[in-house]
């Protein structure tokens, strides 16, 4: 074979190795899975569907920011209070999920590849609920141990509340208390309606403020919160960014929204936005700083 027959034999087996490759793109083979269609995007890109654990929303910080931010961008947020949020997220109808960073289930969704990193944007808060008679003597005490070492020392009721952690608050309360007795005066309680309960009982219990403001609302409860001031009380919330692993999601919007949350300014707005604007009780307390400095706005490694 002479130099020109064999460059011709190259260029020719090149060429049937590059449509043979092309080939295989277009179809699979026999016995070979075939490929998966491309993702589709959002069918509106300036919609912006959040989803959100209900404290957010009853608490009114997530409808005010919301607000704002669409007056400063095109995009509209379509907000909606859910439980169930990452089983929505899972199902293709959430953008950004917003939950407590110990969500039972939040873990399970990045874990499994189909959210972004979490990013940690405000904290919400317990609440030491008690009689309004407030026999203990609570009032005007910040410090969540020494209320807890009040109540134990007196021997007023406490229902130890099994739900969403506060057990374990608990645990360090009667820690942070001098490990008092465990009398009678402590009670374990394994049902929702530990509230209601302690409102009939006379008991003091751990709740979150939002929840415990909407149910002494409805259920007209002689209730108060102590010792808000207490940063053991606050609780991390994060916004995660769904990934586009099936069709419709909002990439580039549910970033935007989570962006805007760590800015600054939305930071500062945070801390003046009230659970209960009638009675001023508590604010809620911006948590951006805790992320990777790189991804802040306006700063970097």
């Amino acid at each position: 074979m002479n130099d020109l027959d064999r460059r011709h034999f190259v260029v020719g087996s090149a060429g049937a190795v590059l449509a043979a490759g092309a080939l295989g793109c277009r179809r699979s083979g026999p016995g070979e899975p075939e490929a998966k269609p491309a993702v589709r995007g959002p069918a509106n890109p300036k919609l912006v569907r959040v989803a959100s654990v209900p404290t957010a929303v009853e608490g009114n910080v997530l409808p005010v920011l919301i607000r704002q931010f669409e007056e400063q961008t095109a995009y509209q947020i379509e907000l909606t209070a859910n439980v169930a949020l990452y089983d929505a997220a899972r199902a293709g109808k959430v953008d950004l999920a917003i939950s407590h960073y110990g969500h039972k289930h939040a873990e399970e969704f990045v874990v499994d590849g189909l959210g972004e990193w979490p990013r940690t944007i405000f904290s919400n808060r317990l609440g030491l609920i008690g009689p309004r008679s407030d026999p203990a003597g609570l009032r005007g005490i910040d410090d969540a141990g020494e209320a807890f070492r009040r109540i134990a020392a007196g021997k007023h009721p406490y229902v130890v509340n099994e739900l969403e952690g506060a057990r374990y608050v608990t645990e360090i309360l009667w820690h942070l208390a001098g490990h008092p007795d465990r009398g009678a005066w402590l009670r374990s309680h394994e049902r929702d309606d530990a509230l209601l309960l302690a409102a009939r009982t006379g008991a003091y219990v751990l709740w979150g403020l939002t929840p415990f403001l909407r149910t002494r609302k409805r259920e007209g409860l002689a209730l108060d919160a102590f010792a808000l001031g207490d940063p053991l009380f606050q609780r991390l919330m994060v916004a995660i960014v769904v990934k586009p692993t099936t069709d419709g999601i909002n990439v580039e919007g549910a970033r935007a929204f989570q962006q805007f949350l760590l800015e600054p300014a939305s930071q500062a707005r945070m801390r003046t936005i009230d659970y209960s604007p009638e009675e001023k009780l508590a604010a809620w307390v911006p948590a951006g700083r805790h992320n990777r400095n790189a991804i802040l706005p306006g700063t970097g490694d």
